[in-house]
């Protein structure tokens, strides 16, 4: 150790100084004594702080580290580039810089990873600005309530399940079923608002986030939109700091007064790659082997969705699939208690043709009638009402048993109602035309 001591003082100070700076170069440096899946464990540094930067020293450019364990004896952290040419031995420096992303309108219409680096192939970024990925959600004083409809372009969630700006809404359901098909939807419906739009892709194929690039910039969405891509290629750490860097991003234009709609798509995969992350760093499992905090990982970004006083509003649609539609496991519990409603999509409802497949039943929406507009507000009880009334008898009408007239027509109204609900992917619809076909279908004039 003494050797090690004299040769870290030597590297960073003349012997002349030894005496006045010895004691803050050894706060802020340290040697790595292990490289594993991308976890570097470091020792020797006392003056660290828990999502600092530190980068190691490899004899080319340094590799960049997040800290995310901060223990007695020694500190891990994640390599956010490739550990490849990471050895024990080497040196690690503190950045004393908390972790940051680029921000700013040279964002737009760019895919771009969660450290901020252009993945397409329209240049580097001329981003002057930062933002740490990091910080404290808005307080309750500083928040509005919620009063400004967004509206998705979907007949099915803007009449049962309306959502406003600066609400939580998660969308929930089995694989394919179109969870990421409301989430484009409601995307490509902000093409003539003032709303900026934020695609977080979390372990997707790299295809399936190009074919959404594709989807935006046909319909003109891209110049108003941001992709940040930490694919399944990616390693554990992009993926778990991809929807923090996100918010971070749009944080930057809800301070300048804009209205941001952001995506994470989806945050089960997020939870999996903090497991991952959180298991390789030794720390004790929980639940499913997820560790103690990893609802407070997702309650921490989803709080940072607000509608601020005298400011902009940042409106969330996190995704999280279930498996054999349950709504009880670990993780989806967690994040329905975190949000303001849910959008559940039913996998019997898709099989049949009923897209997309929302559940009227179990989805709810518990702020965003106080901003839906008002014309369809008033026509949404009674369209509640008669869905309630139908799935009640819907049940009768597979046994074969013959009904009164009554039932027959609360069936068949109940039938059209449905697919007047049914929309094609990718076509929203424009609110004074829901307001008609509602209007008509509730008056009768569709029987």
């Amino acid at each position: 150790m003494s050797s090690l001591k004299f040769r870290l003082v030597f590297l960073f100070f003349d012997m002349k100084s030894i005496q006045t700076k010895e004691f803050e170069v050894f706060k802020t440096i340290g040697v790595v004594t292990g490289v594993t899946d991308g976890i570097v464990t470091i020792i020797g540094m006392s003056d660290v702080a828990y999502g600092e930067t530190v980068d190691i020293l490899t004899g080319e450019a340094p590799v960049v580290c997040l800290v995310l364990n901060v223990e007695r004896d020694k500190v891990g952290a994640i390599a956010l580039d490739s550990d490849i040419n990471l050895r024990p031995g080497f040196y690690a420096i503190c950045s004393g810089r908390l972790m940051s992303v680029p921000t700013g309108a040279s964002l737009l219409g760019r895919i771009i990873d969660p450290l901020g680096n252009p993945v397409d192939d329209k240049g580097n970024l001329n981003s002057k600005s930062t933002r740490m990925v990091e910080v404290i959600a808005p307080s309750i004083i500083s928040r509005t309530p919620v009063n400004t409809p967004l509206e998705t372009g979907l007949k099915v969630v803007d009449s049962l399940i309306p959502i406003g700006h600066g609400q939580r809404e998660l969308i929930i359901g089995d694989t394919k079923t179109g969870k990421t098909s409301i989430a484009i939807d409601a995307i490509l419906n902000q093409k003539e608002t003032d709303t900026l739009c934020i695609y977080v892709a979390i372990g997707q194929k790299r295809s399936s986030v190009a074919r959404i690039a594709r989807v935006l910039e046909n319909n003109n969405c891209m110049r108003s939109t941001i992709i940040v891509a930490a694919t399944a290629s990616d390693p554990a750490p992009l993926q778990y700091l991809a929807p923090y860097s996100g918010v971070a991003m749009g944080e930057y234009f809800m301070d300048l007064g804009l209205r941001v709609l952001i995506i994470y798509d989806d945050l089960t995969k997020h939870a999996v790659s903090y497991r991952q992350l959180s298991l390789l760093l030794r720390r004790p499992p929980g639940r499913e082997a997820y560790p103690g905090d990893v609802f407070y990982v997702h309650s921490r970004l989803l709080e940072r969705a607000a509608n601020l006083l005298g400011k902009g509003s940042i409106t969330a649609l996190p995704v999280i699939e279930t498996i054999q539609s349950d709504l009880s496991a670990y993780v989806p519990t967690n994040v329905i208690s975190i949000t303001d409603g849910q959008i559940f999509l039913e996998t019997e409802l898709f099989s049949r043709g009923i897209r997309p497949a929302v559940s009227p039943g179990l989805s709810v929406s518990r702020v965003g009638s106080a901003a839906q507009n008002k014309v369809l507000k008033n026509m949404a009880g009674s369209l509640k009402l008669e869905l309630a009334q139908f799935r009640e008898v819907e049940g009768f009408t597979k046994l074969g048993f013959v009904l009164d007239d009554a039932t027959k027509q609360l069936v068949e109204r109940g039938v059209r109602l449905t697919r007047l609900l049914v929309q094609g992917r990718y076509k929203p619809v424009s609110m004074d035309k829901q307001i008609l076909f509602l209007y008509a279908a509730l008056r009768g004039y569709l029987d």
